[in-house]
């Protein structure tokens, strides 16, 4: 694996298409300064010696080496040999609800896009957990297994919403019967299922769901989204939006079920959470979920790493002891008089 130590001089690099810039500069009011003399071609017939071309070779050569040294600086390394360390981790599973009723707006701006960022900070104050991610509507399905690739999992997070349901509805008793199979069933270590959801539908199945998962130490978070007054649920119809109406063509409110999703939890010895302050919810689940019994698993890091520094730093001081060399007059490549000067 290769890397850079001290990636803060890579920045620095900058500098090197800087001082070419300015030496453009130097050179063209150079030229203004020399035209007030009179003719350019005359001034430079007074100085037949001088080479334009030869200084623009030894400032790139300057620059070259500016390079070089910053990259010496932040110490190219790459790793040489694999170990297994043991870790200690929790697996988790977050199941999201994508069903229509998401859309509602009774918490602004909609209660998906509050469910998501709640989900990428939550991921983001969670440390070395391995985590697994379900969507789920009419019916649940297995977005990504269990992961410690956090970036991948903020990714499927952030593209969520209820075109990617197949049928709409609000089935949690789908979601926790699928995290069954995301855990291991044998292992006696604890895990967690976290689901995100304003229960618009009554399932006293999903109790009993909640129920049987915690005979294999699965414990049970419900988060609540939206209000329990409700809010009309958007849809596009022709290309614009309206609201949801049954058959009487009145607009369908959703509400927030909360005695539903404190029933779950309870069945499944968790806590069930109302997300209105989401940084001051993460500190809450964060402290939870840190109590549950953690296993120890086997992870390959690359422990010993060559630096290759002291390359870039010979090959930038050939490149500026070259540019001290080179003359700066025309027919003349090099000027060894400068070597007495050392």
């Amino acid at each position: 694996m290769f890397r850079f130590e001290e990636q803060f001089y890579l920045y620095l690099i900058i500098l090197a298409p800087i001082i070419l810039g300015l030496f453009y500069l130097l050179v063209q009011w150079k030229k203004s300064r020399l035209k007030k003399f009179g003719d350019i071609q005359v001034v430079e017939r007074l100085i037949p010696e001088w080479s334009l071309k030869k200084e623009w070779i030894k400032t790139s050569l300057f620059s070259f080496s500016i390079l070089l040294l910053f990259f010496a600086l932040a110490n190219p390394q790459w790793g040489t040999r694999k170990q297994k360390v043991k870790a200690k981790s929790s697996d988790i599973v977050i199941a999201l609800d994508i069903s229509q009723s998401m859309l509602a707006t009774d918490i602004s701006p909609n209660r998906m896009e509050n469910a998501k960022r709640f989900i990428s900070n939550l991921i983001k104050n969670l440390k070395g957990e391995r985590l697994g991610l379900i969507f789920f509507a009419g019916s649940a399905y297995l977005q990504m297994p269990l992961t410690t690739d956090y970036a991948a999992t903020e990714l499927f997070i952030k593209s969520a919403n209820p075109k990617q349901a197949g049928t709409q509805g609000t089935v949690i008793t789908d979601a926790i019967n699928l995290s069954k199979n995301i855990f291991k069933t044998d292992s006696p270590y604890q895990k967690a299922l976290i689901i995100i959801t304003d229960g618009e539908n009554h399932e006293s199945s999903a109790i009993e769901a909640a129920k049987e998962v915690a005979k294999d130490g699965t414990f049970v978070f419900c988060i609540g989204v939206g209000s329990q007054e409700g809010s009309a649920v958007p849809i596009m119809q022709n290309g614009r939006e309206v609201y949801k109406k049954d058959k009487q063509g009145n607009p369908v409110l959703s509400r927030l079920n909360v005695p539903l999703l404190q029933d779950i939890a309870d069945a499944a010895n968790g806590q069930f959470y109302l997300l209105d302050d989401g940084f001051a919810l993460t500190k809450k689940i964060v402290n939870d979920l840190s109590k549950i019994e953690k296993q120890e698993v086997e992870q390959r890091s690359f422990t010993d790493y060559n630096s290759y520094y002291q390359y870039f730093l010979a090959l930038a001081f050939l490149a500026l002891l070259f540019e001290y060399f080179i003359s700066n007059k025309k027919g003349k490549m090099f000027n060894f008089k400068n070597l007495f000067k050392l």
